[in-house]
């Protein structure tokens, strides 16, 4: 059976019990929908991101944060297969700067969030939004 292309849309609190709720909701969603290594890396990064928003960003109007995420599957040119991915997306009201990945040193206690994300993801990036902005994440199907 193959994938139907699926989009969902969460609002919720811009604070730590916010964001938890959000990665719940979005693992009962594509539980089942995506093979379950896919699942473990959308959940990490889309805790990371949700992470920065909260701890690094201004809500937007509200109070909120928002997470959209479209799972589907796209044909392989190399090998001919559809493969699962998932598009994430997370709208905050932005920070003065804009978010970058930074190479944290053995002893730091943060500061890996976004390597953690560049590790996992296809590709990620930052648009500036009317509203805020939006760091995105595609992932596809993990590494054996």
């Amino acid at each position: 059976m193959a994938l139907q292309e699926r989009a969902w849309s969460l609002v919720v609190p811009h604070h730590a019990g916010g964001a938890r709720l959000a990665r719940q909701q979005l693992a009962a969603e594509l539980r089942g929908l995506i093979p379950a290594n896919l699942l473990c890396d959308v959940v990490a990064v889309v805790a990371e991101l949700l992470g920065n928003a909260v701890r690094h960003a201004a809500p937007l109007p509200g109070g909120v944060i928002r997470l959209v995420f479209r799972v589907g599957a796209a044909r392989s040119a190399a090998t001919g297969t559809d493969t699962a991915y998932v598009l994430l997306r997370v709208t905050d009201g932005g920070a003065d700067r804009l978010p970058i990945a930074r190479v944290a040193s053995p002893d730091s206690v943060d500061g890996r969030g976004l390597a953690i994300v560049s590790a996992l993801a296809r590709s990620w990036g930052v648009e500036r939004e009317a509203d805020g902005q939006c760091v995105w994440a595609e992932l596809g199907t993990p590494r054996p």
